[in-house]
């Protein structure tokens, strides 16, 4: 058996792309990178290339807005779920927001070390955005100061910044500067001027506080009456946009040249409101996205890289945001079984091997990785008691897996999903253009019996799924002219759980990987072969049958236990190896 520590392998036309991108100090469109799961995005961006955003002139700054999600980040020793973040608990809001100002305030200091950032320019762009001059005489108010009543704002500006760095620790100033570390190679002056411009950064903090204090009442009622106001998710996204465009002036070539990576954005646009300090989750999400858009098409903005495994970012998030072209689209896909056995045979695989995994689970790199983790275990050997497991044996536990804890709770929340349409139909929130002719799902019951909306539901899904399979995966909704796929409830559903994935070049509909694809349906084994499989394998929902998984599913017949035990097996033997995908 092979046993070779795993590696983290180049990509590179997509480095170079990525690369391309960054080098620039500002560029006119936010790019996104996005792929189904499992292909190795996050794992590119933190192993092969953050680093080297990091080195002379260059500044990478890094959020993720999975990482308060303690079950499923590689930072707490788990693993990105296999489906949609919409499957766990999301994170709150208030800890996105912090995790992105903490972020760009860390850059921010780092341009102010460098000399790139200045108080007057703090001012000028605070004063281009922002009606200063009550603002200002408020905070100074607040510090007993008494002002005169004609004065200019910069007058105002100049006495705020001063007040606050006598009332403010100097000491945190200097650690956050690391001027302590430069020494005696920093003049008095120098010194004063870094901390003059920290103290105004601060100071623009304190005055964006103050007007989101006058809209507090609006933002309550716009969260109560769930409407919408560009003027008030403004207020919410204003600091860390201050601090993006102050960052792109900044930018340098050669000098400083910062850039911005947000993974797993689609978190952001599920997070969890707790108050009314600011507006919704999805408002949040969308007013922060549009408003890049607007400064790297007005003013040039320093490069800004979505990361995400949600296809909505693959093609309806460019209709959403009103322009085919409006976003730089960079899809991966990982490697095609080509590339993958050049780099997976001999060194974790035999090519006897490769053979049997191209054909069942095909090139995603986290197949592939969960796989030769299961395999350098001894858990294949444990199921087959005395006698000796095979290498179909470890596939076979490792697509019961993918079965039971992966596909079959996902189809249980696209259920739900069904269920809720058929509700939301009944109280008139569907369009009536919408459900005006043919297809069945247009006609849920208007009955308020579960029992019998949950049968309407089984009954579409399954027959979405049977109608899939029978494309053999392969729907083209733009090069079909099938865009009416995105109103059945069932291809949305499954989309929003994370087990179809939207392409958008070649713009296919498929499962987001061939494993599950394969648990979803695999017209292969009939009966009689199944008889042939090892009875601890089999179950009754074995994935090697045509829709035997999903019928299993669908009925709840026989005894999941087998395959549970198998799952729990697995499960552990994959515990301590973390992905990132």
């Amino acid at each position: 058996m092979v046993n070779k520590h795993w590696k983290i392998i180049p990509k590179p036309l997509l480095e170079t792309v990525l690369n391309n991108h960054v080098q620039r100090h500002r560029v006119p469109q936010p790019l996104i990178l996005h792929g189904p799961r499992g292909v190795g995005k996050t794992t590119l961006i933190l192993n092969r290339l953050l680093g080297d955003w990091n080195k002379g002139p260059h500044l990478a700054g890094y959020v993720d807005f999975a990482q308060s999600i303690t079950e499923h980040h590689p930072d707490h020793h788990q693993s990105y779920p296999w489906t949609s973040w919409t499957s766990v608990d999301p994170p709150l809001l208030s800890n996105c927001k912090t995790q992105l100002e903490n972020c760009l305030e860390s850059m921010s200091h780092k341009a102010i070390k460098l000399g790139s950032i200045s108080s007057q320019q703090i001012f000028t762009t605070m004063n281009k955005w922002y009606g200063l001059n009550t603002a200002l005489r408020r905070i100074l108010q607040g510090y007993n100061i008494a002002v005169p009543e004609k004065v200019s704002v910069s007058f105002l500006w100049e006495r705020a910044v001063y007040a606050l760095s006598v009332r403010q620790n100097a000491d945190e100033i200097d650690g956050l500067l690391e001027l302590e570390e430069k020494g005696n190679s920093l003049s008095v002056e120098e010194a004063s001027y870094y901390r003059e411009t920290a103290f105004a950064l601060r100071l623009a903090k304190e005055v964006i506080k103050v007007h989101q204090g006058w809209k507090a009442n609006a933002i309550a009622h716009l969260n109560r009456t769930n409407g919408f106001s560009r003027t008030l998710a403004n207020s919410c996204t204003d600091w860390p946009l201050l601090m993006l465009e102050l960052l792109s002036q900044a930018a340098e070539i050669g000098f400083f040249q910062p850039k911005l990576v947000l993974n797993n954005i689609e978190i952001l646009k599920r997070a969890i409101q707790t108050d009314d300090s600011t507006v919704s989750a999805s408002m949040y999400h969308d007013n922060l996205i549009w408003r890049i858009i607007a400064l790297g098409a007005n003013e040039r903005c320093l490069p800004v890289l979505f990361v995400t495994s949600d296809s909505y970012y693959s093609y309806q998030a460019f209709v959403d945001y009103g322009f085919p072209d409006i976003f730089i689209s960079r899809e991966t896909f990982g490697w095609n079984p080509q590339e993958a056995k050049l780099h997976m045979v001999p060194d974790y695989f035999s090519a006897s091997e490769w053979t049997i995994i191209a054909d069942v689970l095909g090139a995603n790199s986290r197949h592939l990785f969960e796989l030769y983790a299961l395999k350098q275990s001894n858990h294949y050997q444990s199921l087959m008691g005395s006698k000796a497991g095979t290498f179909e044996d470890i596939v076979d536990a490792y697509l019961a897996y993918l079965q039971v804890a992966v596909v079959n709770p996902a189809m249980d929340k696209a259920l739900l999903r069904l269920q809720r349409y058929a509700t939301d139909v009944r109280k008139g929130s569907i369009p009536y253009e919408k459900l005006r002719f043919g297809a069945s799902w247009r006609h849920p019951p208007q009955t308020e019996d579960p029992t019998q909306n949950s049968e309407w539901a089984k009954i579409q899904l399954m027959d979405f799924v049977q109608a899939l399979v029978n494309t053999e995966f392969a729907v083209n909704y733009l090069g079909d002219y099938s865009l009416e796929i995105f109103e059945d409830p069932s291809a949305m559903a499954l989309v929003e759980v994370g087990i179809l994935y939207t392409q958008r070049d070649p713009s296919f509909f498929r499962p987001i990987s061939q494993g599950i694809k394969r648990c979803l349906a695999h017209p292969r084994a009939d009966a009689d072969e199944l008889l042939e499989l090892n009875k601890i394998l089999v179950a009754e929902n074995h994935p090697g049958s045509l829709l035997q998984a999903f019928n299993a599913w669908l009925q709840n017949i026989g005894s999941f236990t087998q395959v549970e035990t198998i799952t729990r097996s697995v499960s552990s033997s994959l515990a301590s190896h973390c992905f990132r995908g």
